[in-house]
């Protein structure tokens, strides 16, 4: 091959990819092609892809990139998750996942960045927050895949897919090179045939860049699930259909129903396929482990208000356009095609034959509770020293028949593993097994004296044509004291959680915690059990809610208390600040204000999605009264007041941080963020841009619009004036007329959004630390006084607790053996019980999937949310 026709090879591969030419002599062990993948057909048909997304396989024959990365919560470390390169008897191309199960290891991971393998950079990481959606994570993040929830089998080796479950997505709001508008585009994706619900929206395709719902038309994405509002088939589902916003659609009819004649899915993989073009869209599915894929609907588009379609070129998988995440899915791979392009049937059907060639089926081998191996729950919690059965089983996935299956248990050090009712260590099969066909042994484990979180591994060897091969698979597992959290109650007077000792013997919750997580807050701090606290065998321990606590750590000398709550204290009442040997009394001197309701550092979409205010600033941009998570439907903050400001985050925003407060003066409260759209359409070369609402826009601003596409082009513009008298109106606000510093560069489509940061809020003295986007913004009030200064310092949520109010807090009977001053229990949220050395004795979630791993196993089907 000579230089020149590398070089031109090379240049229509993406840059992530590798085309290495060796010379070799005769002979040696020469390792087989890598396989083609569906994006090498999509360029070879005309339509490349311009996103290439999977956490199971290459999609192109040369792509050696990183698939996905994946971060541990031990201690937030990162690794990226790459593609095994050929061997003389193994052509490679499927997901490394050998070293995500060594480096997730008796933790948990999630799935940070899917990575895109098209050379674009549109990498999908985790969803931020938009109206639609539950908000789970600090601010409103959504949740990030659990990276092992998924396994399969791929080109006869283990994977991982994309778990979602309700609250989780990954998205893409600054992509390059997706359609917009009308333009023309593909996508594809294959997922779990059984994994799914009627909740809104597990979608993968083109949305909309703010995270709002834009109308009509402004996404156009591939949907599974048997969703019924809108256009559906019959039931009981599920059906490959589309979303197109504000309709999930499956068909068009004329007769005036939503009725499709679609069918009712039942393969365990699933292809489907969605392509718009001008005034038509076509979508197709089949069976991915075998066949063609049929078509499902060929024709129209479903009304003028999407025709023309109005795209904005937003990738999103796993929720909706406006970020509806009360979806069930998993995703394995998925694909777009570049703007302008449509990829032809036999395209689709050639990208079908190539995904039933990667042989996708079940995964080889699990490991489960003998007594739920149907519904496994994905943790086994033990007590020290005592024992369960657990099931080891091997199904057939190589295609042809196996023999001397050996099934076997690693356990901890201190653990034993036997088979039931036998005293060796593994059980061997020694006749063959047919393709399809499973073998399990189940074995008697018995944990260890010491405490420990961690794995169970289950190890399968068996042999092929002489060759002898072997997988693994992994469980959680706890070895802790029996001590379950038993009861809580979310009641503004009864507002309590309750611990029960299952064991036989009495337990020390000496130096224990119990972390109380509120959805879409931060974790501030955990209830600390003091030195010498004991819980009976069967007996209970009542931690209840005080009337109020502190909202920010309280210092030494302080006369001032910044609390949670007033409500029915009185001046001259006795107060207790802080329990056990930290307790402080003191009267109330006077009594101003609470604490008031937070609102979050600004988001900016579509730009964005996380900005950082650095060290020694003295302003920061804030989400506006009606539109805060957490918060901020109420949050109003004056010149004079002080204002807490959350710090001590990290993106992505998972649950293995600590946030805390630096206390600010507030000087000025200016313009808060805003997001709007344009009006009408804009031209290159314009000086003026007509926007619905410019309430929040102020001369100076700098305004980033649209994405970097075919025919259109991101450009950043500068505000000189604002006029209030001609906008175009709609949405509500103040429409006008912006006046920008220098002609336009590109087109730019009517409806096409955009944020403004806005002036923000600004302060006395300046940050001692950074502060990024979605952290609480938090008025303090004026608090209470007390009779005399503290003597000691006391931590954020200590108690704060007035006897004489009985209107709010826990009133009983009974009284608590130990009293928490916050947060208050709120209507979702996780509750993570420790022991004395940090390990999990018992969690859950309640109201939603506010921490996924707290209650790690299969987590659907579920009803959902619409929005």
């Amino acid at each position: 091959m000579s230089l020149v026709i590398v070089l031109a090879v090379a240049l229509t591969l993406p840059a992530t990819m590798l085309l290495i030419a060796k010379a070799t002599g005769g002979g040696g062990n020469v390792p087989p092609h890598r396989p083609e993948g569906p994006c090498d057909i999509y360029a070879a048909g005309g339509s490349p892809c311009v996103a290439a997304h999977s956490s199971t396989r290459a999609l192109y024959a040369a792509y050696n990139g990183p698939l996905y990365q994946v971060m541990r919560q031990s201690d937030g470390k990162t690794l990226d998750i790459g593609v095994v390169q050929p061997s003389a008897t193994d052509a490679g191309g499927y997901a490394d996942a050998a070293a995500q199960d060594a480096f997730c290891a008796n933790t948990y991971c999630w799935i940070t960045t899917l990575y895109d393998q098209s050379g674009h950079g549109n990498n999908l990481t985790q969803a931020p927050r938009g109206p639609a959606g539950i908000p789970m994570v600090m601010g409103g993040f959504n949740n990030l895949p659990v990276a092992d929830w998924a396994p399969i089998t791929i080109m006869g080796h283990k994977a991982y897919g994309v778990f979602i479950a309700p609250g989780m997505g990954l998205r893409n709001d600054n992509p390059h090179g997706t359609a917009v508008d009308d333009q023309a585009e593909g996508q594809y994706w294959v997922v779990n045939g059984h994994h799914y619900n009627g909740g809104g929206c597990f979608d993968y395709g083109n949305g909309e860049i703010d995270s709002r719902d834009d109308g009509e038309g402004t996404m156009e994405t591939t949907y599974f699930g048997n969703a019924t509002p809108w256009y559906h088939g019959p039931p009981p589902g599920p059906w490959i259909m589309t979303d197109q916003e504000n309709n999930l659609v499956g068909c068009v009819t004329t007769n005036g129903t939503k009725d499709c004649d679609l069918p009712i899915i039942t393969w365990r993989f699933v292809t489907a396929t969605a392509d718009g073009e001008p005034h038509h869209w076509r979508s197709m599915g089949g069976d991915a482990q075998t066949g063609e894929l049929k078509i499902m609907f060929d024709g129209p588009r479903v009304s003028k208000r999407y025709d023309p379609m109005r795209k904005q070129g937003a990738i999103l998988m796993g929720n909706g356009g406006d970020n509806s995440n009360g979806s069930d899915g998993t995703v394995y791979e998925a694909a777009m095609t570049a703007a302008g392009t449509f990829p032809t049937q036999e395209t689709q059907q050639k990208v079908q034959a190539n995904v039933v060639a990667a042989k996708y089926d079940v995964p080889r081998l699990s490991l489960t509770p003998r007594s739920a191996i149907d519904t496994p729950p994905g943790l086994q919690t033990f007590s020290p020293n005592s024992a369960q059965d657990t099931t080891v089983t091997f199904r057939n996935t190589t295609g042809v028949p196996v023999t001397a299956v050996k099934l076997s248990i690693s356990v901890h050090a201190g653990w034993t593993s036997v088979v039931s009712g036998a005293s060796e260590t593994s059980k061997t099969f020694a006749g063959p097994v047919a393709p399809g066909t499973s073998v399990s042994a189940t074995f008697k484990v018995t944990s260890g004296p010491v405490a420990f979180n961690g794995d169970l591994v289950g190890n399968a060897a068996w042999t092929t044509d002489g060759v002898i091969q072997s997988e693994t698979t992994t469980e959680k597992v706890r070895n802790v004291s029996p001590i379950k959290i038993n009861e809580f109650a979310v009641i503004p007077t009864d507002s309590f959680i309750e611990l029960y000792n299952a064991g036989d013997s009495d337990v020390d919750l000496s130096r224990w915690t119990l972390t109380e997580h509120p959805t879409a807050q931060p974790i501030f701090s955990s209830i600390k059990f003091p030195d010498g606290t004991k819980l009976k065998a069967k007996g209970f321990y009542l931690l209840g809610l005080a009337n109020s606590g502190l909202v920010v750590p309280a210092q030494k000398g302080d006369s001032t208390l910044y609390v949670r709550n007033t409500s029915g204290m009185s001046v001259g009442d006795t107060i207790e600040i802080d329990t056990g040997s930290d307790v402080e009394t003191r009267r109330i001197a006077s009594i101003r204000t609470a604490a008031g309701v937070s609102t979050t550092l600004w988001q900016p979409l579509p730009d964005g999605p996380v900005i950082t205010i650095p060290v020694g600033s003295t302003r920061v941009p804030y989400t506006g009264g009606g539109g805060g998570f957490g918060g901020g439907g109420g949050f109003a903050v004056e010149v004079g007041q002080k204002l807490g400001l959350g710090y001590g985050a990290s993106f992505p925003a998972v649950d293995n941080t600590i946030e805390n407060y630096e206390v600010v003066t507030v000087t000025a409260v200016d313009k808060p963020g805003t997001q709007t759209y344009l009006a009408q359409d804009a031209k290159a070369g314009d000086t003026t841009i007509k926007v619905r609402n410019v309430r929040d826009i102020a001369v100076g601003d700098k305004i980033n619009l649209d994405i970097d596409s075919v025919s259109h082009g991101m450009e950043t513009i500068t505000v000189t004036a604002v006029n209030t008298q001609d906008g175009g109106g709609g949405r509500g606000g103040e429409p006008g007329t912006l006046v920008i510093a220098a002609p336009l560069k590109f087109n730019h489509a009517n409806n096409l959004p955009f944020s403004v940061r806005g002036t923000g809020i600004s302060f006395q003295p300046a940050t001692t630390f950074a502060h990024s986007s979605n952290e609480p913004l938090l008025p303090l009030g004026a608090g209470i006084t007390l009779d005399s200064p503290l003597s000691s310092g006391h931590a954020i949520n200590a108690v704060v607790r007035d006897a004489a109010v009985s209107s709010a807090g826990y009133q009983g009977p009974p009284a608590p053996d130990q009293w928490f001053g916050g947060p208050a229990l709120a209507n979702a949220g996780s509750m993570v019980l420790r022991d004395a050395s940090g390990l999990v004795v018992d969690s859950l979630n309640y109201g939603g999937i506010v921490d996924p791993w707290a209650s790690e196993g299969y987590q659907g089907p579920t009803s959902g949310l619409f929005s």
